[in-house]
């Protein structure tokens, strides 16, 4: 029996659709809006997450329908990683994608959901809903605290 673990011997393509959902960290860093610099492409961060996330749970509340309900929200599959550029560099689908390990603090490291949000990781208590603030005032609220690398 081999000491490696699924996601260090096979690829995103031969997961499991279980095996695929466990690399999700719960941090809800993809939840997070963001804005794109028309000319550069850039992509900014900020601390207002999509309305369907609850900010307590760092969960989606409507996980199965979110890309129907919500016009922007992409569902990541094995097909579409290499464009996702966006995603933040602590993303387990990003790291798997790029060959990089998993940190320290993922709950299939660490054996705990909790992990995430002890690393300061996660979004919880950092963010607000879209909803309360105007898509006029959204450049007021950039952050550069998702990406680490």
């Amino acid at each position: 029996m081999s000491d490696q673990r699924f996601w260090e011997i096979k690829s995103l393509k031969q997961m499991t659709r279980p095996e695929w959902e466990s690399l999700c960290d719960g941090c809800a860093r993809c939840c997070l809006q963001k804005l794109e610099d028309e000319e550069s492409g850039d992509v900014y961060y900020t601390d207002l997450a999509c309305h369907f996330l609850d900010l307590d749970s760092c969960r989606c509340k409507d996980y199965e329908k979110r890309s129907l309900r919500v016009h922007n929200c992409i569902s990541l599959t094995p097909d579409n990683m290499d464009v996702l550029q966006w995603l933040p560099d602590t993303c387990a689908y990003r790291l798997i994608a790029e060959g990089k390990g998993l940190y320290a603090w993922h709950p299939l490291i660490s054996g705990s959901a909790d992990s995430v949000l002890k690393a300061g990781v996660s979004i919880h208590g950092r963010c607000l809903s879209e909803t309360d603030v105007p898509d006029n005032d959204w450049e007021d609220h950039l952050i550069d605290w998702v990406q680490i690398g």
